[in-house]
């Protein structure tokens, strides 16, 4: 296997993995590897075109797609999803039929946040060494499989300015306290800011004051949205400073344990010629809170 920090690729008898280190937070790869509008923009070898017939992302669920060849040829394909454990682990049978390519492997691609990077591992495991062998002759799967992941690298280098961000974490707490963590302002001041005032009302306008070492800035917000124990979502802007943003909190339940996305639009309307305010200063602010502060106080509770 040859890699460095950044890159691996190997082959066994029966198997091709790849691994790379994406420069994009892994709520965003996630996302441009399981919806179409993303996929038909980056999916495939150099020179190959996508189209999307219709997708099911669920286990059971399939995806029917025509790769369009650099030498004008059609090739269909079929993928049925086994596991679907979002934004973590795909699993899926490339299967052949007599209607599309005659292809057949299993696919395992697991997401793994590192920092505001994602560490994307494929692994195609055919049925033995002889079909790698035939694959990889008629198909070129080996180097395909290269460029088809340089192919998303370049994609989310070229979108990542203009999509929302977002991050998503499983916590180690019920609902009810992690509402109360991101709702109650003396709790708040534990993990978040300390607030002077905060009520989740629709309407309630509240300030405080935060920014990096070398300067503060009084943020100014209003909440949106206040769905106890589901949804808080509130604008967020600087005093001062043009553009105007949104973070919304949402909450599922999965046992006794929560699940939290959380989204920042409008990130791009921030002035360009202020670093504070550049995309990857969020990026490290939220992955501080929400991948660290918050779980840390949530133990504590």
């Amino acid at each position: 296997m040859t890699h460095d920090n950044e890159a691996g690729n190997e082959v066994t008898d029966r198997e091709i993995i790849m691994s790379r280190l994406l420069n994009a937070p892994r709520e965003l790869v996630w996302k441009v590897w399981t919806q179409p509008e993303h996929l038909i923009n980056w999916w495939g070898p150099n020179g190959f075109t996508t189209t999307s017939k219709n997708m099911s992302l669920t286990a059971g669920g399939e995806w029917r797609f025509v790769m369009h060849g650099p030498d004008g040829r059609d090739y269909q394909n079929r993928i049925v999803f086994t596991e679907v454990k979002k934004p973590e682990l795909l699993r899926y049978k490339h299967a052949g039929d007599e209607e599309t390519e005659p292809i057949s492997f299993e696919v395992k691609i697991s997401f793994a946040a590192e920092g505001r990077k994602t560490r994307l591992k494929m692994v195609m495991t055919f049925a033995n060494a002889a079909e790698l062998s035939r694959v990889e002759k008629e198909y070129g799967a080996i180097e395909g499989g290269i460029q088809h992941v340089a192919s998303l690298e370049e994609y989310l280098a070229k979108i990542k300015t203009t999509e929302p961000f977002v991050i998503e974490r499983l916590l180690n707490a019920p609902v009810a306290l992690v509402w109360k963590a991101i709702s109650n302002k003396e709790e708040m001041k534990k993990w978040y800011f300390d607030l002077a005032e905060f009520k989740p009302q629709v309407g309630f306008e509240f300030s405080f004051t935060g920014g990096s070492e070398e300067k503060s800035y009084l943020h100014l917000c209003k909440v949106t949205v206040a769905e106890e124990e589901k949804k808080l979502a509130y604008t967020w802007r600087y005093d001062e400073y043009a553009g105007n943003s949104e973070v919304t909190f949402e909450l599922f339940a999965e046992s006794d344990k929560t699940r939290l996305v959380l989204t920042h639009t409008g990130l791009e309307t921030f002035p360009k010629n202020n670093k504070d305010f550049a995309r990857e200063s969020f990026e490290e602010g939220w992955t501080f809170i929400i991948g660290k502060s918050l779980p840390e106080y949530l133990e504590k509770q």
